[in-house]
């Protein structure tokens, strides 16, 4: 049976955990504690990089989400979550990078940063533009790229449901709020989905993995 090694906290883990509930596809999850199983020997020799999630699927190893929900997606392919016409998969791609280049990279300033700082402003300012993007390409469908939900709404629902905690209202934005609402009804999203404390939790990892790599930036200069 498919191994998935990760931890509920992880947004990264989040998206490979709601693919394999999405498609149904069995599994055994691993949990990794993230005060030091990463380090452990044992965890080591499955990825030396010491992050999650990762898969192992009759002994083959995949590191990384978006590879791991690609090899899900190839292999188990029904229900699709890859449309096959040109334009909505570059569609579905783009929504993908544009979340973990453009989108949580400002989730984590406004986790860091004081809220009345400068860098809080600027964050608030990006997010908004990627909303008001998302909206443009959302357009009148149900889901990114298609009526059926795509490895794209994965990746950015778990980012874009995230923002309400951060002060971001999503009244403000309709078509991206209907979204979230279709998200949310399905269950795979109610089981995966953080609660107030485990956010919480989130986001003191986040602060501290932000100080110790502000630390190691100044070390080295």
């Amino acid at each position: 049976m498919l191994k998935f090694y990760y931890n509920p906290m992880s947004p990264n883990a989040r998206r490979v955990w709601l693919t394999l509930l999405e498609k149904e596809i069995a599994f055994e999850p691993v949990l990794i504690k993230l005060d030091g199983d990463q380090l452990q020997a044992e965890f080591v020799e499955t990825n030396p990089f010491h992050h999650i999630p990762v898969v192992v699927d009759d002994g083959f190893r995949v590191v990384e989400s978006l590879a791991i929900m690609d090899y899900l997606e190839t292999k188990y392919p029904t229900p699709a979550m890859l449309p096959a016409e040109p334009q909505a998969l570059a569609m579905v791609r783009m929504v993908q990078l544009i979340t973990s280049n453009e989108l949580f990279p400002q989730i984590v300033s406004l986790i860091y940063e004081s809220q009345d700082s400068p860098q809080a402003a600027q964050a608030r300012q990006h997010i908004d533009k990627v909303l008001q993007f998302f909206t443009q390409v959302l357009g009148d469908r149900s889901f990114f790229g298609s009526e059926q939900l795509t490895l794209a709404d994965i990746v950015a629902g778990i980012g874009v449901l995230s923002l309400p905690n951060l002060g971001i209202n999503l009244n403000n934005y309709t078509k991206i709020y209907e979204w979230c609402d279709r998200l949310m009804q399905r269950p795979a999203w109610q089981k995966t989905k953080l609660s107030a404390e485990e956010f919480e939790l989130f986001k003191g990892r986040v602060r501290a993995l932000v100080r110790l790599r502000r630390y190691k930036d100044n070390k080295s200069k």
